[in-house]
């Protein structure tokens, strides 16, 4: 097998599917190079239904260099009200032209502002807020700029193989830019690059160390840790952090920008000496009284929870991503499908009021393959009826069993990690749940300029269908 980019395989990506060359080239060129259009579902009353009844105005927004959570605190500084009050199903990228759905409660047509690169059109009014299970996918639509020579011979090789991955050959029609029906292309639905940090991927470094109760290596994590990619201000911060502990000559070197970070070490130089001259022991702390003392495992998860919660919260999902790629990668290698299962799998059903054409999973609907049962569910499977799954590991995941639930024993066991770990404080705890191993969608390749055309269902990535066309550094893919 091909293996996968480093800055990948150090987010638990190890391979590629297809073996053909890459085309090359890069995404988000230009905002209108990568277009994003919500598959939605959720229902609207007329914009004219009472309010009392129906107090949230829904409304479709094309947004043009927008990120969501910044037209959502724009949106709601010119209507005058909490950003509590500003609701959508799922959160897109600023570098992109985007189509989403938002809800306000308590807001009128009329009251609406018209913000700059923003255009907005009033659907309705609803009972409740959007939430993201109101998302069920994401149709995009790609440009490749600057690929390489010969590069639709390659898309259409890849194509090919991808198609085969998928488990459905013999019904997918011709191949790129032929007449007949699109072709239906398969991969691993792994979590792409920017779950995890595009320039600087730690999120699951830091998730990790959390799960394993060791706050302090969490923060170290989060402030240290230089990367090529950050301005040198920044690399040398994070250098000098790491180096001394000085948490108050460290705010004086953290750039103004780096809000998050500097937070964090406010607590650390508000909250590495109580007062007491004594840690949690009774042992005196280290420290020359230059700001370096030694915080107490309670004052490093303080400063944590001095970020915002879905960051919080981001740290650990980011941590289950990680075990779900490497599970992936390692089924992968050894040769197990990813379109039907074998004996010890879970599966779960597809969900039956999804969009016409988009294969969407419900993991709350899910069964164990015993031997007995493999070849009626793999039917299931070849009709898009059901998905095989590999867990996001929380308090509550049950494993498989067989050959997959060794693999996912292995990796947990390589990582020093099991279930009951996940038990944590506040916005860290998750119970876990399972996502399918297998995302499939129907390909349309425009030649002039080379353009992608596909949907995916909520929680799938677009760069990872993208990353197997154009094999290069991840920072290519946006």
């Amino acid at each position: 097998m091909r293996q996968a980019h480093p800055i990948e395989q150090a987010v638990g990506i190890e391979h590629y599917v297809s073996e053909t060359d890459g085309i090359g080239g890069r995404l988000r060129d230009r905002d209108e190079h990568f277009r994003v259009r919500e598959l939605e579902r959720f229902p609207t009353e007329p914009v004219d239904a009472s309010t009392d009844a129906y107090p949230h105005l829904v409304f479709r927004a094309t947004l043009r260099g927008w990120d969501t959570n910044d037209f959502a605190r724009r949106l709601s500084n010119e209507l005058g009200v909490s950003r509590e009050r500003v609701s959508w199903a799922g959160t897109k990228d600023k570098r992109a032209i985007t189509t989403q759905l938002f809800s306000v409660y308590g807001a009128d047509p009329a009251d609406l502002p018209d913000p700059n690169r923003a255009d907005i059109d009033v659907l309705g009014r609803a009972g409740r807020s959007l939430e993201f299970g109101d998302l069920a996918g994401n149709a995009f639509e790609l440009v490749v700029s600057d690929p390489d020579e010969g590069a639709l011979e390659r898309v259409e090789a890849i194509t090919d193989e991808l198609a085969a991955f998928a488990g459905l050959e013999g019904e997918n029609g011709g191949g790129v830019g032929s007449d007949d029906s699109e072709p239906t292309i398969g991969v691993p639905n792994v979590f792409g690059q920017q779950r995890f940090g595009s320039k600087r991927p730690i999120t699951h470094e830091v998730g990790l160390e959390i799960v394993r109760g060791d706050w302090e290596g969490a923060v170290m994590a989060y402030l240290g840790r230089p990367t090529e990619a950050e301005p040198e201000d920044t690399q040398s911060a994070r250098a000098f952090v790491e180096e001394t502990r000085d948490w108050q000559e460290a705010l004086e070197r953290f750039p103004n920008r780096l809000q998050y970070e500097r937070s964090m070490l406010h607590e650390l130089a508000e909250g590495g000496d109580d007062g007491s001259g004594e840690g949690e022991s009774g042992d005196v702390e280290s420290g020359d009284g230059d700001g370096s003392e030694n915080p107490s495992p309670e004052t490093f998860r303080n400063a944590l929870e001095r970020l915002p919660s879905n960051l919080q919260r981001l740290f650990v999902h980011a941590a289950q991503s990680f075990v779900f790629n490497r599970i992936l990668s390692e089924r992968l290698a050894a040769g197990l499908p990813f379109d039907c299962p074998v004996a010890g799998d879970v599966v779960c059903f597809a969900d039956r009021d999804a969009p016409e054409g988009l294969e969407l999973p419900d993991v709350d609907r899910s069964q164990r393959v015993d031997e007995r049962r493999v070849r009626s569910v793999t039917r299931h499977c070849e009709r898009g009826r059901a998905f095989v799954t590999a867990p996001l590991v929380g308090t509550e995941t049950t494993l498989a069993d067989g050959e997959p639930g060794e693999i996912e024993r292995q990796v947990l066991a390589d990582l020093d990690l099991e279930p009951a770990d996940f038990e944590l404080p506040g916005e860290f705890d998750s119970t876990g749940t399972r996502r399918a191993i297998l995302v499939r969608t129907p390909l349309t390749v425009d030649a002039g300029p080379l353009t992608f055309s596909f949907s995916l269902p909520k929680g799938s990535y677009a760069t990872v269908v993208m990353r197997e066309y154009l094999k290069s550094d991840p920072l290519a893919l946006g």
